[in-house]
């Protein structure tokens, strides 16, 4: 396409001015640039090089799936010795304080996990804040709870319709496993993929199934965006069933805090 004009000047004898054509190679906008003769020839090198896209991008894919799998293996045997370090630890202790006649006095828990076991139907209007705020609308919901003077005192408001207590690694790993669910984009979303977990924590750097037991079972910095972002677990009624519901704990009843064996209660619900 003829786009320019090149301006030379003749000889000094002459005063004519010739305005030759000249091609500067630009295209104009519209005009298709192609040196094959052949149309067909021409698609096929454009299939050619779209192809080798795809490839690549495919190749890289999987790339970055090996990598991510690789990242994860890492981080659950990191968990699992970190575990197993404050399991010895606590061995150590207790062994250095019997043999000095001493006992040792283990911190105070962090973590909870409540259950709701009775209905709300003409109870007080705090009992049913507490239990909303909870998230337990049901019976038989259940979640992780971080223990603080302001979650004490809630739990001690709602004891009566509740029964809480601290979980292990092992019920918690179990309850994510079997029973997790996520809350994605408001909906009841089954934890089938680290994909699903890593789209909603990946900010906070939590990408797989053993990150979020660790932040739970830790109450780590992120454990309310964690404990927000799994929905309420609904677990079936213990085998065996309740013994009596309006009776406390400690007194052979069902609520109330049973601190370490709201774990045997667990293995009964899932």
């Amino acid at each position: 396409m003829i786009n320019k004009f090149l301006l030379i000047l003749l000889p000094a004898e002459s005063i004519v001015l010739q305005f030759i054509p000249y091609y500067d190679g630009y295209r104009q906008e519209g005009e298709h640039r192609c040196s094959c003769k052949n149309n067909d020839s021409c698609s096929q090198n454009q299939k050619g090089r779209s192809e080798t896209r795809r490839l690549r991008s495919q190749l890289q894919a999987t790339k970055n799936k090996k990598y991510k799998r690789l990242v994860i293996f890492k981080r659950a045997e990191k968990y699992t010795s970190e575990y197993r370090k404050k399991e010895r630890d606590l061995i150590r202790l207790k062994r250095s304080a019997k043999v000095r006649n001493n006992y040792h006095v283990e911190a105070e828990p962090s973590l909870a996990f409540v259950i709701r076991i009775r209905g709300i139907r003409g109870v007080h209007p705090r009992v049913k804040q507490v239990l909303r705020l909870f998230r337990l609308r049901q019976i038989n919901n259940g979640v992780f709870v971080k223990l603080n003077k302001a979650t004490v005192q809630m739990l001690r408001i709602a004891e009566p319709y509740i029964a809480w207590g601290y979980p292990n690694l092992k019920s918690v790993r179990e309850l994510i496993y079997k029973r997790g669910f996520g809350k994605v984009n408001k909906q009841r979303i089954p934890l089938s993929d680290n994909s699903i977990i890593e789209k909603a924590l990946g900010k906070q750097d939590i990408i797989c199934m053993e990150d979020l037991v660790h932040e739970i079972f830790t109450v780590g910095e992120n454990f309310k965006k964690a404990s927000n972002f799994l929905w309420p677990f609904k677990l079936n009624n213990p085998k065996g069933g309740w013994r009596k519901k309006a009776n406390h704990f400690a007194d052979g009843g069902d609520f109330g805090n049973r601190e370490q064996y709201i774990n045997q209660l667990l293995r009964k619900m899932t």
